[in-house]
């Protein structure tokens, strides 16, 4: 076969990323939890045979995708090539291998033409109770987590490892929901695996070598040029965090030289002795995630495309968490770390960065308390993802109610009230919760939730912004903090911590909202007018753009 044109190279690009955005679809449509079948908290990626990813998913979450990205090189290093056979699937779920805590599975296939591997397909996503604790911050060490899976081989030419589906099942508050997201995971191995044979044959591709050299190079050239367009320098940036047991700082130094970025975290306050600490895959993942959304984001993401950015920390510090110590919400940390990142990207380009958003997801894991297993009653786990409003842009307001930097989709309230017995009885947008700005920052969400069958259960909290808000940018004024309440208690509840709900407790969620940009007298007339319209600004609300109420 004569060499392919750059043409035909496009051509058979776009099909890979065809393949992979159909491999996503299939772990979705086979997942039996909620959070992965109907919020998208997946990842799912093609590689070449050196463990290179080649093409991803554009449904899924960063900390997902990028630390798969990097994932699929430790496995592949674990299991000689030489010894894969057709059929066979490798995963695991160690933090600081796969995507930062334990209820990630990363599923890894090889993928076979002319009895020899020349990819990999690879996939993950968040099964709901590997045990332990449960999904909170409560753990002293990983070992209160849950279950950790080493490096192992989950399938072996086409048959599961029976074993290891018994010892999950037998360590989950949700068995079944568990083994079907690891079927479902399997498919969309071997759902990738399939296209990718296919689109060989179709293309007589032997292997996927000058493929795979085409895409990287052009990814990473292209890259190289959107960076050069960025002042060279030295740019730095400090967030204060609400944490646990006290506050946190996070420190950014990014250095931009030569068509490269690096980012350093040296200042960052240590670990945490709660599960809020991040391992450093996450939080690069979420770093560099951030950078790509201002440099080159027309760049498909892959090796070349992530190769130019580089990320490291002080081994101790919150973002980047040593073994053994407990990491099970380090997501709560972690996806602050693109509004840390951009605060330094500010300073070189003022008019292509946000403000801050909400950020974290508040991210509420619930299970039935302990004696209502023992009285036989209702046993449930469930994990709900909401949102609060993202930060405004430099020429567009802010998104309300929307997932950045995880990109998930909020859980619904039909599907939630179907697996477990809560019921949702407020869900609806916070007026004046979007800081005020020439654009106005996306708005928070409250939700309110009572328990459906007389029973209490048991709520994990740790979630970011109540004390410390999303702030604005080029004078635009913060969000309004999260906020998490009992009626009929004065005093608001932590944000981190586990939380026994009795059956009367009506609780109130108030999710932040994102930061303004630019001065708020500013504001577009008719704009501000929609607003109050809208119920989005009150009159009242409206006196701080220069309106009288």
């Amino acid at each position: 076969m004569a060499e392919p044109t750059s043409a035909q190279y496009q051509v058979m690009w776009n099909r890979l990323l065809a393949v992979v955005e159909e491999q996503g679809q299939t772990l979705i449509r086979a997942a039996f939890s909620p959070i992965v079948r109907e919020c998208g908290d997946i990842s799912a990626g093609i590689f070449d045979v050196y463990g290179r990813m080649l093409a991803q998913a554009v449904t899924g979450t960063p900390g997902h995708i990028n630390t798969m990205a990097a994932a699929v090189a430790h496995l592949r290093e674990c299991f000689p090539v030489q010894t894969m056979k057709p059929g066979d699937i490798y995963m695991t779920n160690d933090p600081w291998l796969a995507s930062g805590h334990l209820n990630d599975f990363l599923l890894m296939m090889p993928v076979f033409r002319q009895e020899r591997v020349v990819g990999f397909t690879s996939c993950t996503s968040h099964l709901v109770d590997l045990g332990g604790l449960g999904m909170g911050p409560e753990g002293s060490d990983i070992y209160d987590e849950g279950l950790l899976i080493p490096p192992c081989k989950l399938v072996e030419e086409g048959e599961p490892n029976a074993l290891l589906l018994d010892i999950v099942r037998a360590n989950s508050r949700e068995p079944v929901a568990n083994e079907g997201d690891i079927y479902a995971l399997i498919a969309c191995c071997e759902a990738g695996a399939k296209r990718l044979a296919e689109m060989m044959d179709e293309y007589r591709l032997d292997d996927l070598d000058d493929l795979a050299a085409y895409i990287i190079e052009t990814s990473r050239r292209g890259t190289v040029e959107a960076i050069s367009e960025i002042p060279e320098g030295i740019y730095r940036n400090t967030m204060k965090l609400d944490g646990y047991e006290n506050e946190l700082e996070l420190h950014a130094t990014l250095t931009v030289r030569n068509g490269t970025m690096h980012v350093d975290f040296e200042g960052t306050s240590p670990c945490s002795r709660k599960g809020i600490n991040v391992p450093l895959n996450y939080a690069t993942a979420y770093t560099v995630f951030a950078l790509r959304c201002i440099v080159g984001p027309d760049i498909p993401n892959n090796a070349g495309s992530l190769e130019p950015f580089t990320v490291t920390g002080p081994s101790g510090c919150i973002l980047n968490a040593p073994r053994p110590v407990p990491v099970a919400m380090r997501h709560t940390i972690g996806q602050v770390t693109p509004d840390l990142v951009l605060g330094c990207l500010f300073q070189a380009v003022p008019e292509k960065v946000p403000a801050e958003g909400a950020s974290c997801m508040f991210d509420l894991p619930m299970r039935h308390a302990p004696e209502v297993a023992r009285d036989g009653g209702e046993e449930f786990a469930i994990e709900l993802v909401h949102n609060g409003g993202t930060g405004a842009r430099p020429h567009k307001d802010g998104l309300s109610a929307t997932a950045y930097p995880s990109g998930v989709y909020g859980s619904q309230v039909e599907i939630t009230e179907n697996v477990a017995p809560v019921i949702i009885w407020k869900r609806e947008l916070r007026p004046d919760s979007g800081g005020a700005g020439t654009f106005r920052g996306g708005l928070g969400q409250r939700i309110e939730v009572t328990s459906a069958n007389g029973a209490p259960f048991v709520l994990f909290l740790s979630v970011e912004r109540l004390k410390y808000p999303a702030l604005g940018r080029a004078g635009g004024l913060p969000g309004a903090p999260g906020r998490i309440r009992i009626r009929g208690r004065e005093k608001n509840l932590p944000g981190k911590g586990e939380l026994r709900v009795e059956a009367d407790d009506y609780l109130i969620f108030d999710t932040p909202g994102g930061g303004g940009y630019g001065d708020p007298a500013k504001r577009d007339r008719k704009a501000l007018e929609k607003d109050i319209r809208q119920g989005l600004v009150s009159k009242d609300g409206a006196s701080i753009y220069g309106e009288k109420p």
